[in-house]
């Protein structure tokens, strides 16, 4: 039992849809709204970035540019992470606990450690900061509405009858 994946991988259909960690809180909004998700759910799924890594190639800009990032956090960050070269190395998207899932990716938006510029984006003075400080507060009102805007996106569009498979390993076509 499960959601029923593509045969194949679609690189156009992934950059069109799955919004670049140099989007602004506006971009960000209407990447999820053109899929039928919430603001909430926006926040939400972010969440979802207390878990795994990101290319330096994907958080360069926000650590040599961006103003509303911690200077120490920043300065760490460059030491791995030139203005130029090593675009592969890696860094946790939560310097914590990148492989626990739990409410510590919220926790660096609020002291400016967010190691993308969108996910930083959520913390910044905006209408995304109480429901940031309400996860921060209430792990267990994250996984709650976690839980629900999965659902809700695992919805979107899905496959059906002999379209596409139930993968064994998420990783590979059977």
């Amino acid at each position: 039992m499960g959601r029923r994946d593509s045969l194949t991988a679609n690189i156009t259909a992934a950059n069109t849809f799955i919004p670049p960690p140099t989007f602004n809180l506006s971009a960000l909004k209407s990447s999820f709204a053109v899929q039928g998700l919430s603001f909430k759910d926006m926040v939400t799924l972010s969440g979802g970035h207390t878990i795994g890594f990101a290319r330096c190639t994907s958080f360069r800009a926000h650590i040599y540019n961006d103003t509303n990032i911690d200077p120490s956090f920043a300065n760490s960050l460059k030491k791995i992470c030139p203005l130029s070269g090593k675009d592969n190395v890696l860094q946790g998207l939560d310097r914590q606990t990148n492989a626990h899932f739990d409410k510590d990716y919220y926790e660096n938006l609020v002291v400016k450690k967010g190691l993308l510029h969108s996910d930083q984006e959520l913390y910044n003075g905006n209408a995304a900061d109480s429901l940031v400080k309400k996860y921060v507060k209430s792990q267990s009102s994250f996984f709650k509405n976690f839980a629900k805007s999965m659902i809700k996106m695992g919805d979107i569009s899905p496959l059906t009858g002999s379209q596409g498979e139930i993968r064994l390993n998420c990783r590979v076509a059977n």
